[in-house]
């Protein structure tokens, strides 16, 4: 089995072991995992991804858009607007999306607004592909959605060119 492959499947076994465990706190990162009960914000989640299955390191008080212009600035090129769909997403995609502008997003500076984020995971028995976040909606807490629904339900912001997708994965 590739590297690839095992941190593929890594980041599956993760996400099936956390999703419906771990509940949604707004600005709380990795060491929320170790709370009672546990709670994550979406980009201590993607972190905490990329820390376990890609050993790739963010300072401890990362927020979502920086998390894209750090793997931007790695080397990987970024997909938006017409140009990010379901079938041009790099596999192993994280993806920033800007929801709209809140009062609580003023503690760090996003250029693009990006206020959520998500990592894009496959199956390994069938590589089906799923995105794992963690979200406030409902339900709240990290869940596990299959790609074409969840794109579905974000398709006014995909389209309407707030979406940046990156590739992790990309050597930097």
């Amino acid at each position: 089995m590739s590297a690839r492959s095992q941190a593929e499947t890594r980041m599956w076994q993760l996400a099936r072991q956390y999703t419906g465990q771990v509940g949604y706190q707004r600005g709380q990162k990795i060491a929320g995992l170790n709370a009672n009960p546990p709670v994550i914000d979406c980009s201590g989640w993607v972190a905490f991804l990329h820390l376990e299955v890609l050993a790739l390191r963010y300072v401890d008080n990362i927020w979502s858009e920086r998390i894209i212009r750090e793997i931007e600035a790695r080397g990987s090129p970024i997909l938006s607007g017409t140009a990010l769909d379901a079938s041009t997403l790099p596999r192993g995609a994280t993806i920033g999306l800007n929801e709209g502008n809140f009062d609580w997003q003023k503690n760090h500076p996003r250029p693009r607004g990006i206020n959520h984020i998500v990592q894009l995971i496959h199956r390994p028995a069938d590589d089906a592909p799923f995105v794992s976040e963690s979200y406030g909606g409902n339900p709240a807490g990290i869940r596990l959605s299959p790609l074409a629904e969840w794109f579905e339900s974000w398709q006014p912001i995909i389209h309407s060119g707030n979406a940046w997708a990156v590739d992790p994965f990309t050597p930097g």
